[in-house]
């Protein structure tokens, strides 16, 4: 999949562990040892910012050997991710941070995918929507999971989407209604979609004529269909009826149930780290020492 990261961020990325040098390598006078690094799923992973991973070891010097798998595919245990060969300090001072990325990356993609498949297999049209609730500093490559896994981010950030929440509606002046409001912001950006969190069954029929899309928070499944069935879809095909909060593996195929046009989740962002095995040695390596590569899903 096709999504750019500045070098800038590599460059951050490298920094934060390689800031002043590898202590042990240099040390140790392996600096310009010949060797050579694979990355390997141990366990099955969709695989994700394999390609950060491989800037990282050529920033630092290395050479990448071969394909590297790309983010968005699945990799059974024993696929050959990533290979590359280079001077010790290289390989050795990449390993860690570029292992560290893939795992945390490919274990979010890897927990959206799950969710996508399950969600599908009942709701096919269905979609998994990953909220911008990610760990600071990392929305970028947290997006390019959520995209890697058949996610879609719901929002990137304040700035690029219109989402009335109930704390906005708090602040009205005193008589002042949703729809107001929704009209008022029609006028205001006419060009943007107009979402609209509510916490009631009422309430989302009350702006259903009006809202582009109406989020459901923290619906049970039974009141997520009863929006469905009373909130009827205009020419346009809106509103999208979003449910959100609280959904995960446990609930997901629930909530696909329910006829709701897309589910929005924060759960991928604390999935546990993919497994990655790692293999270090001479360069060039002794036979028989690759994996076996993994296929497309």
């Amino acid at each position: 999949m096709s999504m750019y990261s500045a070098d800038a961020d590599i460059d951050r990325l490298i920094a934060e562990d390689l800031g002043f040098g590898d202590l042990t390598t240099r040390a140790l006078g392996l600096d310009m040892a010949p060797a050579r690094i694979t990355f390997s799923a141990r366990t099955p992973l969709v695989a994700c910012c394999t390609e950060e991973a491989a800037r990282i070891l050529t920033r630092l010097g290395a050479t990448v050997t071969g394909p590297v798998m790309p983010s968005g595919q699945f990799a059974p245990p024993g696929t050959l991710l990533l290979a590359a060969e280079g001077p010790g300090h290289a390989v050795l001072g990449g390993w860690k941070i570029a292992q560290t990325l893939i795992e945390w990356a490919a274990g979010l993609a890897t927990a959206t995918r799950e969710l996508v498949t399950a969600a599908q297999a009942i709701t096919p049209d269905i979609a998994i929507a990953c909220t911008r609730k990610t760990v600071p500093f990392t929305r970028a490559l947290s997006a390019k999971a959520v995209l890697a896994g058949g996610g879609v981010m719901h929002r990137l950030g304040l700035s690029e989407t219109i989402l009335v929440f109930p704390e906005h509606r708090a602040l009205l002046p005193v008589g002042v209604s949703a729809t107001d409001a929704l009209r008022k912001l029609r006028r205001a950006v006419p060009e943007r979609a107009l979402v609209i969190e509510v916490k009631s069954v009422d309430d989302a029929l009350a702006v259903a004529s009006i809202a582009d899309v109406v989020q459901l928070e923290k619906f049970s499944p039974v009141d997520v269909r009863k929006v469905v069935a009373g909130a009827a879809k205009r020419h346009d095909g809106r509103p999208v009826i979003a449910a959100a909060g609280g959904i995960g593996p446990a609930n997901v195929a629930d909530y696909a149930a329910t006829g709701a046009d897309v589910l929005v989740t924060s759960f991928p962002y604390t999935a546990r780290p993919a497994e990655v095995q790692v293999r270090i040695g001479p360069s060039p390596a002794p036979g028989g020492f690759e994996p076996t590569r993994g296929t497309q899903t």
